[in-house]
């Protein structure tokens, strides 16, 4: 008897031990929705190294001369006769998102590098790259962090100054909406992530662009449309920016997808920033303002140095969970424009206390 019992258990124990396991793997991790953007873009990642390798010419910035004469920018370039001299034919643009500053002008010359000259100081420059797109010459010019750029045409050259972005304003923000394109994000009831994260972050552009306070803000994003920029891109741009703060918006799901009574603002902060006006005080900051402005409940503040952008952030950082997408009146809440502008009123609000106390 004894040992037909002991005989059951035995299969059973040995049932639970093949079950349990197929069974926690099903159930999706706390930030899958992350892990997968982060191994999504590691490809992508990969994907523009192997294109840049294909560049049609590429200049050391080391074998740009150092020049003392150059008393109207950091760079001299050269410029062809079929290149124009008027800010008509000549365009330069900076792409902040990826540190690079393009310079297209009219010309047909197929090695730029090798029949004009480029002087200056390339302690500001990475690379450069010289390539033709619709009939124009490109000079891609990758600096070593984000400037503001001045320019200058004067006799047969183009001068560029790279200026500190801290040499203009008195604090830089760099706001994060979550997702993008391919990148949904959490999708429930046919609302995508990446629409709620943009339309809140669009409703903030609105207030920041209204400024006008004692302090000059500089303020830049990660995105304004529906694109998809890496992970790294978007934490290389508040640390290449010297941000004051890095602010990303996200909205929450329940891991099974399923709607549940779980609601409420979470915001996600560095455990390894220490400073006393880090990343924590940050996150509470945004937390007490978004909730008093929306009416939202406190689901509480996350430690959350497995999340990339938050890891490798140089800037205090906050990660805003808006709301819960698995809660039928938290996604109503989220999709109506008068909730989205009171969460872009309660980040602004966050960031206006946080330079008052000296961020």
């Amino acid at each position: 008897m004894y040992r037909k019992i002991l005989k059951i258990i035995t299969v059973l124990f040995m049932a639970l031990v093949i079950i349990v396991p197929v069974t926690v793997k099903k159930l999706p991790a706390m930030n899958e929705k992350y892990a997968m953007a982060e191994e999504l873009e590691n490809n992508v990642l990969q994907n523009y190294v192997r294109a840049s390798a294909l560049a049609k010419e590429k200049k050391n910035p080391d074998d740009i001369l150092k020049s003392t004469d150059n008393q109207d920018g950091d760079l001299k370039i050269e410029l062809p006769a079929s290149a124009g001299k008027s800010n008509q034919d000549i365009s330069v643009e900076t792409d902040y998102l990826t540190q690079t500053v393009y310079v297209k002008l009219k010309t047909e010359e197929e090695n730029y590098f090798t029949n004009y000259s480029i002087t200056g100081n390339s302690d500001y420059i990475d690379s450069m790259q010289y390539y033709k797109n619709d009939g124009a010459g490109v000079i891609a010019i990758t600096t070593d962090k984000l400037y503001e750029i001045k320019y200058l045409i004067k006799n047969g050259s183009l001068y560029i100054k790279f200026v500190d972005l801290h040499d203009i304003y008195d604090k830089v923000v760099v706001i994060d909406a979550g997702h993008g394109s391919r990148m949904s994000g959490a999708v429930r009831n046919g609302v995508y992530e990446k629409d709620i994260n943009l339309d809140i972050v669009l409703a903030l552009k609105n207030l920041l662009d209204d400024y006008s306070g004692d302090k000059k803000i500089g303020v830049f994003y990660t995105r304004t449309t529906d694109v998809n920029p890496t992970l790294q891109q978007r934490a290389a741009l508040a640390n290449k920016a010297d941000a004051d703060l890095f602010i990303s918006v996200h909205c929450n799901s329940y891991e099974t997808g399923n709607f549940t009574a779980i609601h409420g603002t979470q915001v996600l902060y560095s455990q390894s920033d220490d400073r006393k006006l880090g990343s924590k005080r940050l996150a509470q900051i945004c937390m007490d303002n978004v909730t008093k402005e929306t009416g939202s409940s406190a689901f509480g503040l996350l430690e959350a140095d497995n999340i990339y952008i938050i890891r490798t952030s140089n800037a205090p950082v906050a990660l805003v969970e808006a709301g819960y997408m698995t809660n039928r009146e938290e996604l109503d809440n989220l999709t109506n424009p008068d909730y989205q502008k009171k969460m872009a009123q309660g980040i602004y609000n966050a960031i206006m206390q946080a330079f008052d106390e000296g961020y």
